[in-house]
């Protein structure tokens, strides 16, 4: 199953949002833990045009948004549907963030990871510069910086 990736689409932000919550869901968070969360895991019309989806036979299997300005950009998020889980969606997904943060004259991208997904972070370059506290959640989050080269 090949891997494509494509813009977001206008009127998909309650469909990846819902992707957002079952991949969250997937690391054995609750109902009222992903009922506290939702606002910060709801993909916003405003971030559509920032938003790359990726597909594995035409169906959403992630999605990567990419915010910020140069010189330091930010990975707001990158969610997996569980389905796709270790398929090699992330991975794709976080090297195209870096891609076309490179090509927009980023130096460096900020990742404020769930602590389950700090190791893929950390596999793909990503270094660790401290930790961030959840506003929604209160939890301590690692903070991880990908230099870009």
């Amino acid at each position: 199953m090949e891997i494509t990736l494509r813009a977001a689409r206008s009127g998909e932000a309650a469909e990846l949002t819902e992707l957002v919550l079952r991949s969250k869901a997937h690391w054995g968070y609750d109902q009222a833990f992903l009922d506290r969360v939702r606002p910060e895991l709801t993909v916003r019309p405003d971030q559509i045009a920032s938003t790359v989806v990726a597909e594995r036979d035409g169906r959403p299997a992630g999605l990567v948004t990419l915010l910020g300005t140069p010189p330091e950009g930010h990975v707001d998020l990158l969610f997996v549907d569980p389905w796709a889980i270790g398929t090699g969606v992330g991975r794709r997904l976080f090297e195209d963030a870096a891609y076309r943060a490179r090509a927009a004259g980023f130096v460096s991208l900020l990742i404020e990871a769930d602590p389950q997904a700090e190791e893929f972070y950390l596999h793909l370059g990503a270094v660790r510069i401290g930790e961030s506290i959840s506003s929604s959640s209160g939890r301590s989050l690692p903070l991880l910086r990908l230099t870009l080269s």
